[in-house]
């Protein structure tokens, strides 16, 4: 009974950790260094993400973005489907999708100094159940196809998140862990906040102006 006991809090425990450990894998610094370009902490916005690898990365940069974009995806998406797997309840669900996010933002295996998370924090919900992750990403593609701007695409589609998640999943504790990654993508995002206030933010195309991204 005891043993029982220990494995039934040593797996969420484990699950939590390898989220956060792979959460804390950089794509975009691995692909780079790969592909043979800038450092993307040190170029462009200085954000290790897919919008910045597409900025910096010249003739490979498509290419490199997307490779970007699927891994920082597959950080929150795999801890998601290990954890179904695995039988875990809703608590610690949420734990490991908010570990993988939180390992994306501040990896260890790079001086805790990581991307804003949008792209980990769609694998997690697509994790979740992929009905609220094709919502939230639809949202965000309407928005940037319609304004090009990929930081209003990311904080529109992040703020209707949880209402998605309580339509779709209404636990609690997965409400929750969407608020909280809602209100750090929407802290983590505060300079491009301020640019779109001003109209100096850029476009997914590079251009800064009134339809500006980051």
């Amino acid at each position: 009974m005891a043993a029982m006991n220990i494995l039934a809090l040593a797996l969420p425990a484990a699950l939590i950790v390898t989220a956060y450990l792979l959460g804390s894998v950089s794509s975009a610094i691995i692909v780079c260094r790969l592909m043979g370009l800038p450092d993307p902490r040190t170029e462009g916005s200085g954000n290790p993400g897919a919008t910045n690898v597409l900025r910096i990365g010249g003739d490979k940069g498509k290419r490199a973005a997307a490779i970007t974009l699927l891994g920082d995806s597959l950080k929150g998406l795999l801890p998601m489907l290990a954890a179904h797997l695995l039988g875990v309840g809703p608590e610690s669900l949420a734990a490991a999708g908010l570990a993988a996010f939180l390992g994306h933002l501040y990896p260890v295996f790079f001086g805790f100094r990581g991307g804003k998370g949008v792209a980990t924090a769609l694998g997690v919900q697509f994790g979740l159940y992929w009905p609220v992750g094709l919502c939230v990403a639809g949202i965000w593609l309407f928005v940037a196809k319609g304004l090009k701007i990929s930081s209003l695409s990311a904080l529109i589609s992040m703020a209707l998140a949880p209402f998605i998640v309580w339509f779709f999943r209404p636990q609690p504790e997965l409400i929750g862990m969407q608020l909280i990654i809602t209100g750090i993508l929407f802290w983590r995002h505060r300079s491009n906040i301020r640019k779109l206030l001003d109209g100096s933010e850029d476009s997914i195309g590079g251009q800064s102006g009134p339809a500006g991204s980051a």
